[in-house]
């Protein structure tokens, strides 16, 4: 596992729960109003990276106070060892939730279908025919629709979640986006926070 960062509490990040957060390195999107860009790369220097084992340690010491771990990013689903990370931290006793951004539905069909998660976040960055616009990459959709109709299915609890970046997106594109997911489905809007897109246009 590739860990860029490790916040030791949220009461916030998963919902009903005491939570740490583990943050992966490496995303396969490079999103225009990303605020944390340092997760791009795939690799990093060691020295920037917290171990695996101490993370774990950590938990191990905590599991009497906290609830869950959250694993987001960058994107957790390009780590080869993501599987066996999120056993051990549910042989804690703890809870998971996953963070993703819905392209490698392969690794999210396993997760599920081996019953290692308990809450799926995914986020939704567009309507369809825009998602390379706000991906900023080629995206392939038939991934996307995938994801998302996996976790729809699969008994677990769920959000949807689209950063409403008002120059890219408008009213109308939320409410496309809302179609897509369905009646009755999960999805939350979050507030852009200019100042910190890595976009610099974006940045007004």
């Amino acid at each position: 596992m590739l860990i860029a960062g490790f916040q030791t509490l949220t009461l916030t990040d998963f919902p009903g729960h005491t939570a740490a957060v583990v943050f992966t390195q490496g995303c396969n999107f490079q999103c225009p109003f990303c605020h944390n860009s340092d997760l791009w790369p795939l690799t990093r220097e060691p020295s920037c990276l917290v171990p695996g084992d101490h993370v774990l340690e950590v938990l191990a010491r905590r599991s009497q106070v906290l609830d869950g771990v959250v694993m987001t990013g960058g994107e957790p689903t390009l780590q080869p060892d993501l599987k066996g990370f999120i056993r051990q931290v549910r042989s804690l006793g703890l809870a998971v939730k996953l963070d993703t951004n819905g392209s490698r539905p392969a690794v999210l069909r396993d997760l599920l279908g081996s019953g290692l998660l308990d809450f799926v976040a995914m986020d939704v960055k567009a309507p369809l025919g825009k998602y390379g616009e706000l991906a900023g990459c080629v995206v392939t959709i038939p991934d996307i629709q995938e994801s998302i109709g996996l976790i729809r299915e699969s008994g677990i609890k769920y959000l949807f979640r689209t950063t409403w970046v008002k120059p890219l997106l408008h009213a109308c594109d939320i409410a496309e986006i809302k179609r897509t997911l369905g009646p009755e489905t999960p999805h939350h809007t979050q507030q852009f926070v200019a100042e910190h897109a890595v976009n610099c246009r974006l940045r007004h």
